[in-house]
């Protein structure tokens, strides 16, 4: 494998003849423009002091390491001297890495959706010295192309710097529009929310019912998924349907329901079960999963999964496995609990630091082409396989002469027909089949491995860190896996000793042992849960402890008292032209439905009622907007399902090391309980007993280890025998 530190798209030894401020930065995708011949700032004062000392406006450049387009943009426009001469001439330039800054890119996305109807990387946004956006979009070919609307970069450079200097007064009116529009999004008084009587008796199940009926309608019946092309993996939204499941068969809810396969009378009805594992099974058997070295790519670019855009991201990757975990959970079936396992095997052995830390992202690109590390032709199979192998491993996985790749003649690996099906017509067993595949993947990994890797972006991003601990932390508990456990673990301290300053503060991202940039609200949110996975996982109540911690800075720093609900920046954040505040979920969820989900976590450990106040609040006034949006609301459905639930917390006293007391653990662990609390020590465990409250006052009986089941604020009696412990629980 090449050296996983080294960014994609470095400069030539010829090219280094440019050397700018980037340099001296630590994110991997300002490091890949550092020798751009653009006279490059990073975002920060000097460049807004320079822009208003020359009276220029400023050129905004927004993009991520793993960004195939970003790439393309760079080496089309930022790599060339003619095109880098105009941008130095008529602007001050700035270079932002949205995955460390949120807070920009979500203020400036609004300015490219606004002004263009959609939004994207690359992001290029044009700036008054103030910072307020006059004109902006993603990307913009070197050249005019025939039949492309959008115009070539360097004249729209040209323009728009003349536009600058002779219409200013158009300049300032548009500058001045987006400062109104930034004030208004700041605020959580969004069109008619205010204008909705909302009150907690109002919101009740029908709102997750009529989320439910949306997600049906736009249901892709026969591939899974939601819509048509480009397909996202939907890891939130399946989430909220794995509990509306739960729901539906402890409470039976009749809804009009279309039927799964199309309109034939005897076709089975569409279900929230159903759309999971529909969803699940198109997407593993699909190219956007790497069937050879596990883990997902980011998104496909049809409406079958076929073809990825292959960056991987460790988001996508954090959210699939715990949705793919809880699947098992659900229906027993091996293939989601392998899906999951190859998944974080893949994050433990190519995305974890040796430090703890988990990678950003991997690049979509290799040798400067988007997929050439993962696509095979035949005559590359056949070099790695006997002729035997190689024709079993082509059938399966769809590798053909003509390829469905791009028409380059390669493929990208999908499962085109069951193995059963493939073995029966070349006259071997399923089980011989599934044997020889398994070793045939083994040989083109090993194979795969020699081609040039693509490169990987290193930096350690806290929240996306704080949602794959939670990942391995929940699979480490359902899988009893120590393995998993210690990367959980290792994850938690390092997070908790490299992220956060001396006087205790979290940071964004780290890199190369520096860490820097004030967190976000997602950051600390995000953490939290993960923490809190953690400490369910160990019952080592130090990670509870700091998730606590971490909460209840979260409160004071991000917390909007007069609207409730949280910004995205603290108050004392670099003062921006807005205050983001994002509430829909995107490819994560938002830091308010993440805030929310810790909080009601929080509540029911500690009992304390001001942590589930702070969250009712933010549910009860964004309920309608999930109703009829699910699709952007899918962690916060997850929530508002957690708040209208029976809360159910389970609390075990005895030693951990004890058989009796695995036995009790092993009963709370062996279902799907999202919205059920776990907590557990021994009786001499004085920190746990004295900052967890579900534990406090609850003796051993007669010296053995002993469960506390309570539902709905009412204790059950306490059980020391595991049978009573399942018949408390309702798992007979």
């Amino acid at each position: 494998m090449s050296d996983t530190n080294l960014p994609p798209n470095l400069a030539t030894p010829d090219e280094q003849r440019y050397t700018n401020r980037l340099s001296q930065e630590t994110s991997p995708y300002l490091l890949q423009h550092a020798h751009n011949p653009v006279d490059w700032y990073a975002w920060g004062p000097e460049a807004f002091a320079r822009a208003k000392a020359e009276d220029k406006p400023v050129l905004l450049s927004i993009g991520y390491a793993a960004c195939h387009w970003c790439h393309v943009m760079a080496h089309e426009s930022f790599e060339n001297e003619r095109i880098a001469t105009i941008m130095n001439l008529h602007y001050v330039c700035i270079k932002v890495d949205r995955e460390e800054r949120p807070d920009i890119d979500a203020l400036y996305m609004d300015a490219v959706q606004a002004l263009t109807g959609s939004g994207g990387w690359p992001m290029t946004v044009w700036l008054t010295p103030e910072g307020l956006p006059f004109f902006a979009g993603t990307y913009f070919p070197p050249e005019d192309r025939p039949g492309y609307a959008i115009p070539a970069f360097p004249t729209l450079l040209l323009r728009l710097a003349q536009f600058y200097k002779t219409r200013r007064a158009e300049v300032d009116a548009q500058a001045e529009e987006f400062r109104a529009f930034y004030e208004k999004r700041g605020s959580l008084a969004l069109p008619g929310l205010r204008n909705l009587p909302i009150a907690a008796s109002e919101v009740d199940l029908s709102v997750l019912t009529t989320a439910e009926r949306n997600l049906e309608r736009a249901f892709d019946v026969t591939q899974g998924g939601f819509g048509g092309a480009p397909k996202f993996p939907p890891a939130m939204e399946l989430e909220f349907l794995l509990r509306m499941h739960l729901r539906e068969t402890q409470h039976p809810v009749r809804l009009n329901r279309i039927q799964l396969a199309g309109t034939k009378a005897n076709a089975p009805e569409l279900t929230p079960l159903s759309i999971v594992t529909r969803t699940l099974d198109k997407m593993a058997a699909g190219g956007i999963y790497d069937h050879l070295g596990g883990g997902f790519h980011r998104y496909a670019t049809d409406d079958h999964w076929l073809v990825p855009h292959f960056e991987k991201m460790l988001y996508d990757n954090a959210l699939l496995a715990r949705v793919y975990l809880h699947a098992y959970q659900v229906t027993g079936k091996e293939r989601y609990a392998r899906i999951c396992r190859e998944t974080l095997d893949y994050v433990r052995r190519d995305m974890t630091s040796p430090e703890g830390g988990f990678y950003a992202t991997q690049d979509a690109d290799s040798e400067g082409q988007e997929g050439k590390f993962y696509v095979w032709r035949p005559d590359e199979i056949a070099a790695v396989l006997d002729h035997d192998d190689a024709d079993l491993c082509m059938a399966v996985y769809g590798v053909t002469p003509q390829g469905n790749f791009e028409g380059s003649g390669a493929s990208v690996l999908h499962l085109t027909r069951p193995v059963a099906e493939v073995a029966a017509a070349r006259g071997i067993s399923a089980e011989e089949a599934e044997r020889r595949l398994a070793d045939a993947r083994m040989a083109l990994f090993a194979a795969r491995s020699r081609r040039v890797w693509p490169g990987t972006d290193d930096k350690i991003v806290t929240a996306w860190n704080g949602l794959m601990l939670r990942a391995f932390a929940e699979a480490a508990a359902v899988f009893d896996s120590h393995t998993y456990m210690e990367v959980a673990t290792n994850n938690a301290a390092f997070l908790l000793n490299t992220l956060r300053t001396k006087d205790g503060r979290l940071l964004r991202t780290a890199r190369a042992g520096k860490a820097h940039i004030s967190a976000f609200l997602e950051d600390y949110a995000c953490l939290a849960l993960g923490l809190l996975a953690t400490y369910e996982a160990t019952f080592d109540a130090r990670w509870f402890v700091a998730a606590r911690e971490l909460a209840d800075q979260m409160i004071a720093l991000f917390a909007d008292d007069a609207e409730g609900g949280f910004f995205d920046t603290a108050s004392d954040h670099e003062q921006l032209v807005g205050r983001p505040r994002e509430i829909t979920d995107n490819a994560t969820p938002s830091g308010n439905s993440a805030a929310a989900e810790v909080l009601l976590w929080l509540a029911a450990l500690t009992g304390e009622r001001g942590y589930r106040a702070r969250a009712e609040t933010l549910l009860l006034k964004l309920a309608p907007l999930m109703a009829q949006s699910p699709r952007g609301f899918g962690n916060f459905l997850c929530d508002l399902d957690r708040w209208l639930a029976p809360s159910q917390e389970i609390a075990i006293i005895g030693d951990l090391e004890e058989p009796e007391t695995e036995d009790l653990i092993s009963i709370a662990r062996a279902r799907y309980r999202p919205n059920s609390v776990i907590a557990c020590a021994a009786p001499d465990d004085l920190l746990a007993n004295e900052a967890i409250a579900l534990l406090a006052g609850r003796p051993s009986i007669a010296g053995l280890s002993t469960a506390y089941v309570c539902t709905n604020f009412t204790c059950k009696l306490p059980v020391t025998d595991p049978d009573e412990l399942e018949e408390q629980l309702g798992d007979r």
